[in-house]
């Protein structure tokens, strides 16, 4: 790797390290404002933020685990971010797409195993709802995640498309890769 391509994914770290602060910096106003002041309606029937303990994972699932699933959670997320940021270091400099998409990753993943580890639970506290329906109860870090998620599959069906794209051309002009 040169020293530019070095530079950018150090530009890309720093982005997710922003990321992980905001996370980190709104959890904490949300424990301040939320926890001891109720809820707050941004926009009435739409947004809403209400803070929220969440000790499992997604959706609150495996919430009832007490510590052993507390370490069990934060050690899988360990591992994942391991896994994201080895994936990151072997990424192509000019696949920005998955390089940004792994950067919100490992912050999300940062910010929610920080929570778990420092306090035992992942503060939630971003609460939208349309309607009747109601959306879990969730926080920056989640949504670096699932962005950076639908960032990934994004360019799984894009490089998919490219690839038939450049089957279909190499067979209506079989001379041209010659």
């Amino acid at each position: 790797m040169n020293k530019r391509d070095f530079l950018w994914k150090l530009a890309y770290l720093a982005i997710a390290a922003a990321v992980f602060m905001i996370d980190q910096t709104t959890k904490a106003w949300a424990i301040r404002r939320l926890r001891f002041d109720g809820d707050w309606s941004v926009i009435p029937n739409f947004l809403n933020l209400s803070y929220a303990q969440n000790s499992g994972v997604a959706f609150s699932m495996f919430d009832e685990q007490g510590d052993p699933g507390r370490w069990g959670l934060s050690v899988v997320a360990a591992v994942a971010g391991i896994l994201v940021l080895y994936f990151f270091w072997r990424t192509p400099r000019s696949d920005d797409r998955i390089l940004g998409s792994l950067a919100l990753l490992l912050a999300g993943i940062a910010g929610n195993v920080t929570d778990r580890l420092r306090l035992g639970f992942v503060i939630d506290f971003i609460d939208v709802q349309f309607g009747s329906w109601h959306y879990p109860t969730f926080n920056v870090a989640d949504a670096a995640i699932c962005v950076g998620a639908g960032l990934l599959i994004l360019d799984v069906f894009l490089s998919k498309r490219k690839e038939a794209r450049l089957k279909a051309t190499a067979i209506q002009n079989p001379q041209s890769e010659i």
